[in-house]
């Protein structure tokens, strides 16, 4: 194992400090409880939006705390869940005075730790309202799940979530945002080579040189079926199958396409994939009118991708475009 590491114990700490050094004008940093914060959070009179989990897919959670998106992103242990204490004062420090949205990807220690800071933060005098995200259609239920799980559609329900928190929306108003997105978004993933998590130092599975894993989770927990290395036109057919059915996405629909990279595959690759998914949409008389291409929800350096489609409306698709101003998504402002 090569990492650029130091103590595999500090890989958080040290990680979240960088990012403190790099993006101070955008957010500030909780060493104990940690959490990430907008530098100007709370802003008072706005429903403040607070995500978080299990470190090791940057720059989900803290890359998109900022102006538009989230107020405070909690990282816990890589692929382990935050506890509850640095969830509630991320709580806090989101809170300013018009309630507070969890948005939770659905894995079971993320779902039972918010439950809990959401419990004691009400307790406190804080409205606070949780949405779980499950876009993922590879598996019912997983090792870490019950029901399908969170992923990467989690980036595009916060993005637009923060633009309706943004633009002045009520807490009630905010949470149906957010519960629109999680229904029109479907996705599915795929992995061509797993990944180290540092504290374990070998891989967190074994593919052969000429495998892959078609339905992976953001962990790298198995899928629906483990194949023989295909054309990247074959895989996105295959992960594209069955998003396209489950919704279903039907002809007339305009949508935004996002490929996602899990880390270690190149941009050149994740345009290869987009390009074949934009042409099957286009066959069903899909028009992709939105996009997101590149690394946004990753599994430490996996090889992969993952196929999001959401299914836009003239109301999703201006909060989109609205502004925003995090580390890792930037524009209109």
């Amino acid at each position: 194992m090569k990492k650029l590491i130091n103590d595999p114990r500090n890989v958080v700490n040290e990680a979240v400090a960088g990012f403190e050094a790099a993006h101070g004008d955008i957010v500030r940093v909780s060493h104990d409880p940690i959490f990430i914060a907008r530098s100007d959070a709370p802003v008072q009179g706005k429903v403040g939006i607070v995500s978080g989990g299990g470190s090791g897919h940057e720059p989900l959670h803290g890359g998109f705390v900022g102006y538009g998106m989230l107020d405070a992103a909690v990282p816990g242990a890589v692929f382990t869940s935050p506890t509850p204490d640095p969830i509630l004062a991320a709580t806090h420090a989101a809170d300013g005075g018009a309630g507070v949205l969890h948005i939770v990807k659905n894995y079971t220690g993320d779902v039972l730790n918010f439950e809990t800071a959401a419990d004691l933060a009400s307790a406190e005098g804080i409205d606070v309202r949780t949405v779980i995200i499950n876009d993922d259609v590879a598996v019912k239920d997983s090792l870490y799940t019950a029901g399908r799980r969170g992923v990467a559609g989690t980036v595009l329900v916060e993005k637009i979530t923060g633009a309706a928190a943004e633009r002045g929306d009520d807490l009630a108003a905010v949470v149906a945002v957010a519960e629109k997105v999680n229904s029109r978004v479907r996705t599915m993933g795929v992995a061509l080579t797993p990944c180290v998590v540092p504290h374990a130092g070998e891989p967190s599975f074994v593919l052969a040189d000429d495998e892959i894993e078609i339905g992976i989770g953001i962990h790298g927990e198995p899928g629906r079926e483990r194949i023989k290395l295909e054309p990247a036109d074959a895989i996105v057919d295959r992960l594209l199958a069955p998003i396209l059915d489950d919704l279903p996405f039907v002809t007339g629909d305009t949508v935004l396409l996002f490929v996602n990279g899990m880390g270690g595959t190149p941009q050149v690759e994740l345009y290869i994939v987009f390009r074949r998914a934009a042409e099957v949409l286009k066959d069903r008389g899909i028009t992709v009118t939105r996009s997101l291409i590149g690394n946004y929800t990753t599994s430490l350096e996996m090889a992969g991708t993952s196929i999001s489609v959401l299914k836009l409306d003239e109301e999703l698709t201006s909060l989109w475009d609205a502004p925003v101003q995090t580390a890792a998504l930037r524009w209109g402002r």
